[in-house]
């Protein structure tokens, strides 16, 4: 690999007036003198890096200023731009490149499956989300299990993990996903009527919305009995999850949100977020049958804490802040981006097709069921296909907490943090052929699935996301008893949609589309 000892061209000039004025520094007092040679110092050592964080010439990347580091590329360059920017920077530097910050420290990028695999599970236990995430997240995920590290991790993974299973997942079906389904097709035939623009993301962020609501909680928020009103809390939770994800790239995050104005605004969305989670639990202890619940929440409030205590309510509000943020946001955007892929000018008119012909035969006109899923494949590799390439967390980090080596042979040293993008990964022609930005659920059909640590989009290894049938079910029953009424348009078919800078991937502008009851039904 390349070193990046030498001066890159665009730090040079930096460096060449820098060293002008020490020149003159230097030929006055001996204080200043041998102030001198110390900034002249610290220029050189961190020349290629930023002020605090170890030089490394073993690992190469984008240009960097002296003592800055690539504060540039973390904190001015539109966040709108940044995974595109990641599939060009592993592009020009392969499966391994750095940068760094102030107060940030060293990232390491890494798209190699073998590396990838490594990290998340061979040595899984040699890293960790770490301080510096749980710190910038807390405001939303407090003590819950996306913050959480070690033994804290193990216990909410093993106790979350019992709602997830088979017998669950045929109650999901045939009860809350195909009655909220139907409030979905009630408002599509009124919009298919009048003719109106409907806009898909925002109707699938209430559909998953009000479905994890019943399931985890046992209370719907309400969204699709009023399918064209805003939900507070939900956006409130969306402008949380954008701040704290600027919060977790920008080193001058803090700086901005001071000129613009918005800390009130995160703090006033804090204050939303958190009084629904504890009205939700106030409202559950009051209940004398609670008991005889069988939920997420229940489940919770059934349970000791590892230190044989109770959980307390702020626990309980960062266990379903934290479950609200993985059942709604992810399902709703991966529907969304796969109705774009498959309706876009530029589609290949037999994919909606063959949807279509695998729908109504699996179905014959009725609701989807728990086996029905299990038979829709083309529909589950249309699915997976479109969380290929815009997967729902498009881009993550571990830190590490001790010096490891990859596959690759790279060195990881303790403190340093470890990126991956799926979103770069989904585009690599190395890992999925020459056809790797080519949207084809063909793909899955083909044999076996790929490995996990080539299709990251639902994690890996120990940390693997429990909720990946549960998401696959519910996309596949919405999915089905959509294309199986009605037929859809995008407004702007030629457009492909900007996604809004966020932990997750939401459309910046939603799925505008138009409606169309379909008229070919045969059964």
């Amino acid at each position: 690999m390349a070193s990046s000892t030498a001066v890159s061209p665009s730090s040079a000039p930096v460096l060449a007036a820098l060293t002008r004025v020490l020149a003159q520094i230097l030929t006055r007092s001996n204080i200043s003198k041998s102030l001198g040679v110390y900034i002249l110092y610290l220029l050189i050592k961190y020349r290629n890096t930023a002020f605090g964080v170890r030089p490394r010439s073993d690992i190469t990347g984008p240009w960097s200023v002296p003592l800055l580091g690539n504060i540039y590329q973390f904190a001015i360059l539109p966040r709108n731009q940044i995974l595109q920017r990641q599939v060009q920077t592993h592009e020009r530097f392969g499966k391994v490149f750095t940068m760094t910050a102030p107060g940030v420290g060293r990232f390491i990028n890494i798209s190699s499956p073998d590396d990838i695999d490594h990290m998340l599970r061979i040595n899984f236990w040699a890293y960790e989300k770490g301080p510096f995430l749980k710190n910038k997240l807390k405001p939303l995920v407090g003590e819950g299990i996306f913050g959480a590290d070690g033994q804290h991790w193990k216990w909410q993974r093993k106790l979350a993990s019992h709602i997830f299973n088979v017998k669950a997942f045929r109650n999901y079906t045939s009860n809350v996903f195909c009655e909220e389904g139907d409030l979905v097709l009630n408002y599509l035939g009124t919009k298919a009527d009048s003719g109106e623009v409907v806009d898909l993301q925002e109707l699938f962020y209430k559909y998953t919305l009000d479905s994890f609501g019943e399931i985890a909680f046992g209370q719907s928020f309400g969204c699709l009995s009023k399918p064209g009103d805003e939900v507070p809390f939900a956006a409130a939770f969306d402008r949380l999850n954008h701040a704290l994800s600027e919060r977790l790239v920008s080193p001058i995050s803090g700086l901005k949100e001071w000129m613009h104005g918005t800390a009130k605004q995160v703090d006033r969305d804090v204050e939303i977020v958190n009084k629904f989670a504890y009205d939700v639990i106030r409202k559950r202890r009051q209940e004398t049958d609670r008991k005889d619940r069988k939920d997420l929440m229940q489940l919770f409030m059934d349970t000791e804490g590892e230190d044989g205590e109770p959980l307390s309510d702020d626990m309980l509000k960062d266990t379903l802040n934290n479950f609200i943020l993985a059942g709604r946001d992810t399902t709703a955007q991966a529907l969304s981006w796969m109705f774009y892929l498959l309706h876009r000018s530029s589609a290949d008119h037999s994919m909606i097709k063959k949807l279509m012909e695998e729908t109504d035969r699996e179905l014959q006109g009725g609701h989807p069921t728990y086996e029905s899923t299990k038979l829709q494949k083309y529909a589950e590799s249309c699915f997976y296909e479109a969380l290929r390439l815009y997967p729902s967390v498009p881009k993550n980090f571990k830190t590490c907490i001790e010096d490891d080596v990859l596959p690759s042979g790279v060195k990881v040293y303790k403190g340093e943090k470890i990126g991956w993008s799926s979103w770069a990964m989904g585009r690599d022609e190395d890992i999925w052929g020459p056809d790797a930005k080519q949207y084809k659920p063909e793909r899955w059909l083909s044999g076996e699935k790929p490995s996990p640590a080539k299709f990251v989009a639902f994690h890996l290894g120990p940390r693997t996301c429990l909720g990946q049938n549960f998401a696959t079910i519910e996309a596949i029953t919405l999915m089905s008893m959509m294309v199986q009424k009605f037929t859809f348009e995008l407004v702007e078919p030629d457009l492909e949609p900007a996604y809004y800078p966020s932990l997750t991937l939401p459309m910046q502008h939603g799925l505008p589309v138009r409606v169309k009851r379909r008229t070919d039904i045969t059964v």
